[in-house]
């Protein structure tokens, strides 16, 4: 056991931790903290390995949080419009859009080939043109990492004017 009655403590700070397909970087700094103690004696019970677990599942927090979900876009609505809600936004390089049947189903999301950065595969980010969400409920996820504008569609009513863009910054 330990006696402390004023110390300094480093605690760690995380700043950038930002997870992506390419690379992930993480920088650890450290902020100095002087603690007084409220009462003349303060027991101390905790090991490395107990410290560095904390550590260790903090940042583990932190880098699923930067996975997080970005947007929700819904294909179709209740009342069978044929549109995605919303129809333009924008997300960060690797953020997840998550796209859900709402309703006038079925749907699917293809990126047009002729309007997404160059040097993006959209068969590597587009659902399969013959591939169909039939359900409410149902979804497609995809992160892009490329910066730009990409326009996309549903196969089934690009002719209806269901189609989309979004700008990843």
């Amino acid at each position: 056991m330990a006696t402390v009655t004023s110390a300094a403590v480093s605690i760690p700070t995380f700043t950038g931790l930002k997870a992506s397909v390419a690379s992930s970087t993480s920088r650890v700094s450290s902020s100095t903290v002087k603690v007084s103690a409220a009462y003349p004696k303060l027991v101390v019970k905790a090991s490395m390995k107990e410290v560095g677990a904390a550590v260790v599942a903090t940042a583990a927090s932190a880098m699923l949080a930067s996975n997080a979900l970005a947007i929700e876009v819904g294909l179709g609505t209740v009342d069978g419009a044929l549109v995605f809600s919303p129809q333009e936004f924008s997300v960060a390089s690797g953020e997840k859009i998550v796209f859900k049947n709402v309703g006038g189903f079925p749907h699917n999301v293809v990126f047009d080939e002729d309007e997404i950065p160059s040097g993006v595969d959209a068969s590597k980010i587009s659902m399969p043109e013959d591939e169909l969400l039939n359900g409410p409920g149902e979804t497609y996820s995809v992160s892009l990492t490329e910066k730009g504008t990409y326009s996309f569609y549903c196969s089934p009513h690009q002719g209806s004017g269901m189609v989309g863009k979004v700008t990843v910054n």
